[in-house]
């Protein structure tokens, strides 16, 4: 067994250290997200990097990609709230308008069909080798997933209270195919997930209206 694959065992059942440390982190970034720190993406980048390592030895190579591209994400987030905040700014954190949230909806739409075709084309996801129809749903939802955790994070970026909507979604997704795919951590942590991001929600929402512009970035 190679580093990548080392782990323990839990009732039976192995537990990669690369999935475990990489949802702590991934938890943390939630938490962090929540005070509005900039420590939220080089946590969420950490988190990615450990978790890509995690999918490719699973062999959920769908799930590898949303990491890679959570990770060029967070590179993206740090630099757009560092943007946002600069000469002491405050991180101007708004719902989003109806013309974007209806085309994030559409992109979220339209995105996971065109990522599902792709990774039934190509065998990218685990489910293409699965007959069908369980292997069509298998493979729709693990594009689903990579779609909306990539929006649900572009919107992070952006200090867009929905986000915390579109995890939502996303998390509903995530719980059961995680869990069916042997990824018994990454299970668990999505449904922490939909409590937290919940939580994050009411959070943001709150302190927007009571501000009606937005709060500080907390360093």
């Amino acid at each position: 067994m190679n580093w990548a694959e080392a782990g323990f065992a839990v009732f039976g059942t192995h537990v990669l250290w690369t999935d475990l440390v990489g949802n702590i982190a991934a938890l943390a970034t939630v938490l962090l997200a929540m005070r509005k720190s900039m420590w939220t993406w080089p946590v969420q980048f950490t988190g990615a990097v450990l978790l890509f390592i995690a999918s490719i030895s699973a062999h959920i190579t769908g799930n590898a990609l949303k990491q890679a591209l959570f990770a060029g994400l967070a590179i993206y987030g740090w630099w757009a709230w560092r943007r946002g905040t600069q000469g002491g700014k405050q991180l101007a954190i708004r719902p989003a308008a109806m013309g974007e949230r209806l085309t994030l909806i559409g992109v979220m739409l339209l995105g996971t069909v065109v990522i599902a075709l792709l990774f039934y084309a190509t065998g990218l996801s685990w489910g293409a080798s699965v007959p069908l129809p369980e292997g069509a749903f298998l493979v729709a939802a693990d594009a689903y997933i990579f779609v909306g955790s990539a929006i649900a994070t572009w919107a992070q970026g952006r200090a867009l209270v929905d986000f915390w909507i579109i995890w939502v979604a996303v998390d509903l997704v995530g719980v059961p195919l995680a869990f069916s795919s042997g990824l018994v951590v990454s299970g668990a942590v999505y449904g922490v997930f939909l409590v937290l991001v919940l939580i994050g929600f009411a959070k943001w929402l709150r302190e927007y209206r009571a501000t009606g512009v937005g709060v500080a970035v907390a360093q």
